[in-house]
């Protein structure tokens, strides 16, 4: 039987592997700092066009002409319809991960950590798992679609094979930390550009060719519209991760501009630069074949590109090992949210987190990757479901109760479960918004009795159902428990 104190050496011995291990990383320079909240004199990097450059590399990627290709895939949009969808729907949505930004530089904490000021100490751990998952999901699908494109190129590699590859290369610039993931992302998007350029310009003269398609129903185009404001809202969840040693004198409109170009622009262009293959696909047999009824993005980008022969394999191999540029953040976010969820999780440095999530992330591709579209519209509307909530009860408590005032925030409280809100407010009107979603949700396993007929509003519903649920809650927990959090 092991005594209390043979336990008690073995734990010794484990921090102390964990500290002796931390130190030879950070001299290494490996990023070695966890949740807490990063001091006002260490938020000094003036460069705040990175936030530009790392948000241009996570999106300008292939696996963001999934979600345009969802228009006339899934939702049977013609190019024209798919395209303006994309335009109003991109630029509304990229808003409120663009503003959430401003809470890195300004506050010098992470995403879930700021939440702590709305959700409390304890509640906070909902939204923190639902991150984790989310970023799993997303991983998820980045290595699938990596692993497609390399198996395009080499003849005795696998899809399988390709998505190891595709997650250790993320692991790499993951593990490393925050400057490491900034200096990556301010190159990884060249590649796709270059290779969506030369896309354009060999198979440009097909794309005039798609396909009639039916007229739009109200329903379809929420539908779309749905899925796509998921996709972009849900990086309200990382933002604020990625400015914490960034200028905290900055600018917030300054902040706000750059993350939001860095989200915006590339995503419309990769959106609808993917409606625009995926609509045409049809009417090239040889698009048609390598897309595979849209489970195949690397076999359509493969067969665009095959006429400049060797070079555009070149491309294509380039293209896949840059899906490394939203992988990687994702792996990064993965573990600081899972630190958020309790104080048992922080015991273990940022790095081991990283190695976690590509371990499940692999035998989840290798299982997934058969029905690819099936699984990406369904979860990827799950995620924008909660994120809708998580956001509207995050920007409540900052614009109504705060005042949109950061001198409001006592940051050196974060981890101080009585001088937070308890949390009460933030889960009931979670929980609330949450189940008003319901009917008003539409996905292939179920649909509302409301989405039937206006198609798929959850997000909306869910967002300022949010906002009115938590509006109306928190004041009643303020006069209850009078000084928490305020």
């Amino acid at each position: 039987m092991t005594t209390s104190l043979e336990k008690d050496d073995s734990e010794a011995a484990d921090t102390s592997f964990f500290q002796r291990l931390t130190q030879l990383l950070g001299r290494w320079g490996v990023e070695t700092h966890g949740i807490a909240p990063i001091p006002r004199e260490e938020r000094v990097d003036s460069r705040i066009y990175q936030l530009f450059l790392l948000w241009l590399s996570s999106n300008l990627n292939v696996t963001n002409l999934v979600i345009g290709a969802g228009g006339p895939v899934v939702f049977k949009l013609s190019f024209l319809n798919t395209a303006i969808n994309l335009l109003v729907t991109d630029a509304l949505s990229c808003i409120i991960p663009a503003y959430f930004a401003i809470f890195g530089p300004k506050l010098g904490t992470r995403a879930m950590v700021q939440a702590r000021f709305s959700w409390g100490v304890y509640g906070v751990a909902i939204p923190s798992i639902l991150n984790v998952l989310s970023m799993m999901i997303f991983l998820f699908f980045n290595v699938i679609i990596g692993g497609q494109m390399l198996a395009q190129v080499f003849n005795h590699l696998t899809p399988a094979a390709g998505i190891i590859i595709i997650a250790l290369v993320s692991l790499a610039v993951s593990f490393c930390g925050y400057r490491i993931l900034h200096w990556f992302e301010a190159v990884a998007w060249i590649p796709t550009q270059i290779g969506i350029c030369v896309m354009l310009g060999v198979g440009g003269r097909h794309l005039a060719s798609a396909p009639s398609y039916p007229a739009p129903t109200a329903a379809s185009v929420l539908s779309f519209a749905a899925t796509v404001a998921a996709s972009d809202v849900s990086w309200c969840t990382m933002t604020p991760d990625y400015g914490v040693y960034h200028d905290a004198k900055a600018s917030s409109l300054r902040i706000f501009t750059y993350t939001y170009l860095g989200l915006f622009l590339p995503s419309l262009i990769l959106h609808i630069v993917g409606a625009a293959f995926a609509a045409a696909a049809p009417t090239v047999p040889s698009w048609n074949t390598g897309y595979d009824q849209g489970n195949n993005l690397g076999g359509l980008i493969s067969a665009v590109l095959q006429p400049t022969g060797r070079f555009g394999q070149f491309l294509v191999v380039l293209m896949a090992l840059s899906i490394s540029g939203p992988s990687a953040p994702m792996m990064y976010s993965f573990g600081i949210s899972l630190m958020n969820v309790s104080s048992v999780f922080t015991k273990v440095p940022r790095y081991v987190y990283a190695i976690i999530a590509t371990g499940i992330c692999i035998p989840l591709a290798l299982v997934g990757q058969t029905r690819f579209y099936a699984f990406l519209v369904t979860l990827i509307d799950l995620i924008g479901y909660w994120c809708a909530s998580f956001s509207a009860i995050v920007l409540t408590e900052h614009v109504v109760f705060r005042r949109c005032d950061l001198a409001r925030y006592n940051v050196e409280d974060w981890d101080q479960p009585r001088k937070l809100p308890p949390g009460v407010a933030a889960l009931l009107a979670f929980f609330g918004s949450s189940a008003l979603v319901v009917p008003f949700m539409a996905q292939a396993w179920y649909v509302g009795p409301v989405a039937k007929a206006t198609g798929d509003i959850g997000l909306l519903v869910g967002f300022f159902s949010g906002c009115i649920l938590y509006g109306s809650l928190r004041p009643l927990e303020i006069r209850l428990l009078p000084g928490r959090g305020r």
